[in-house]
């Protein structure tokens, strides 16, 4: 992964326009959202355990519910980790290349990513339909199965829209200097 040099942080302040800051809010908000759900599902767990060993009385359909909540908050996370410049990149190769090189594969990188988020989105929604028709439920509960695929999707969709900002962002950015490189000039 590509570390930002001490002092530098991975996303500059007032980085973004008015759109990429929009865009970066809501991703924070559903990164919270998914963060929250997390906290909640732990406590869930906590107090099936402990209900289980000390009464006999766990949660009823607690694994249901942690299967079906954790795949919807995790994808949460992934539109604003890449917004952040979070995602694991192997640098190896990129390192002696040119400010204007890396953010051309930047670029290049967020559009995949904008499409495999447009894809994960796609097919994701066509399977919860598919689910929905078809009327399976979860087995203890009977909660309807396809209402947690269903809520995958809108952080998919963040995803996507986080490529493609992304994408444009670095393209935009490809002639401008490097803070790493400023701040390495400045040191000399």
């Amino acid at each position: 992964m590509q570390e930002p040099l001490p002092g530098e942080a991975s996303v500059q302040p007032n980085e973004f326009g008015p759109v990429g800051n929009a865009l970066l809010a809501a991703c924070r908000w559903a990164s919270i959202l998914g963060g929250i759900i997390f906290v909640l599902l732990v406590i869930m767990s906590i107090v099936s355990i402990v209900g289980r060993k000390l009464a006999s009385a766990p949660v009823p359909g607690d694994v249901e519910i942690l299967q079906m909540c954790s795949a919807f908050a995790a994808a949460m996370f992934f539109a604003y980790c890449h917004m952040k410049r979070g995602d694991v990149k192997v640098d190896f190769f990129t390192a002696n290349m040119s400010p204007a090189i890396v953010r051309v594969l930047d670029a290049f990188g967020s559009l995949l990513v904008a499409i495999v988020g447009a894809l994960l989105a796609w097919r994701t929604a066509l399977g919860a339909i598919t689910v929905m028709e078809s009327g399976e439920t979860s087995m203890i509960l009977g909660i309807p199965q396809w209402i947690s695929q269903m809520l995958m999707v809108p952080g998919f969709v963040l995803l996507a829209l986080a490529g493609l900002y992304m994408a444009a962002h670095n393209w935009e950015l490809r002639h401008a200097p490097s803070p790493r490189f400023v701040s390495e000039e400045k040191r000399a």
